[in-house]
């Protein structure tokens, strides 16, 4: 219901309102090497400029991601992160309202963001390093917490899993009990289920039918859906700027399932599904 203040999420740097339904998240990867966008927006005014342009469009989060988390990625030093990144969430914290979260697994690189205008944690990990935990609970800032089988270098090599959706689940229950005992509150804790992260065609899919039992734990859920491989296996489209249609409609799903976020690419496209889907579910009886 509109104006619900269970619905607003409040912290000292931000808010997101969520009494509309799902949000949009616009990712602003900084990388060279990321699958979709690599080296897009590795200018700095390109990317300063996209993530103004993703907010304008409606975008109530602004994904910065200096690091590529795609299949086989290698790792990027904290310096190198932060070389990437600071620059640019310093200069768009200036010149829009959207939230800044900062997509990465280093407590240097999180911190320093946090200093620059960023105000939210987007950790693949799940928090697995204690001093970001500690950070994230110090700067009383909101988390998303990710499951991930592996490391992004190896895990797509054999992902396997007896029951993908229980153990996902389990898992990011566990890690978010963990985060609350860090004082971290459970109204700021993502969960997010890792489409793509370590699983096949047949486990995302899975992991998507059953994302409302993700939903009904209590904590947010956060879907990034966009542009992934599984999408252009079922649709048979290898360039992943063609995946848009198939993004749509699991991010349709998404909404109406209760997601409160989805991570997309494609922000004025998706921004129009979500209204649809929230719209629609609003006149459920």
């Amino acid at each position: 219901m509109a104006g619900n203040t269970k619905n607003i999420l409040k912290w000292p740097t931000g808010k997101l309102d969520f009494s509309g339904g799902c949000l949009v998240m616009g990712i602003l990867n900084v990388t060279p090497d990321s699958f979709s966008d690599g080296g897009k927006f590795l200018s700095r005014d390109k990317a300063i400029e996209q993530g103004i342009k993703m907010a304008a469009e409606g975008a109530a989060i602004i994904d910065v991601g200096p690091e590529s988390t795609r299949p086989g990625a290698e790792f990027v030093s904290a310096d190198e992160q932060i070389k990437r990144a600071i620059p640019i969430i310093s200069a768009i914290a200036k010149k829009m309202k959207a939230c800044i979260s900062i997509d990465t697994t280093n407590y240097e690189v999180a911190k320093t963001a946090l200093d620059a205008g960023a105000n939210i944690i987007n950790d693949i990990t799940a928090l697995a390093g204690e001093r970001m935990t500690q950070l994230a609970a110090k700067r009383k800032v909101p988390v998303i917490l990710m499951h991930m089988q592996g490391i992004p270098r190896t895990m797509q090599v054999e992902p396997k899993y007896k029951d993908v959706v229980s153990e996902v689940l389990k898992f990011l229950l566990e890690r978010a009990k963990r985060a609350e005992k860090f004082g971290i509150p459970k109204e700021r804790i993502f969960i997010d289920p890792g489409i793509g992260f370590g699983k096949t065609v047949e486990h995302n899919l899975k992991l998507l039918a059953n994302i409302d039992k993700f939903v009904k734990t209590g904590y947010r859920v956060l879907v990034g859906p966009s542009r992934k491989w599984f999408i252009g296996k079922l649709i048979g489209k290898e360039n992943p700027v063609d995946r848009t249609f198939g993004t749509a409609a699991a991010v349709a799903l998404c909404a109406a399932a209760g997601v409160s976020i989805v991570r997309v690419h494609d922000v004025a496209k998706m921004i129009d599904v979500v209204k649809i889907a929230n719209t629609i579910i609003k006149e459920k009886v």
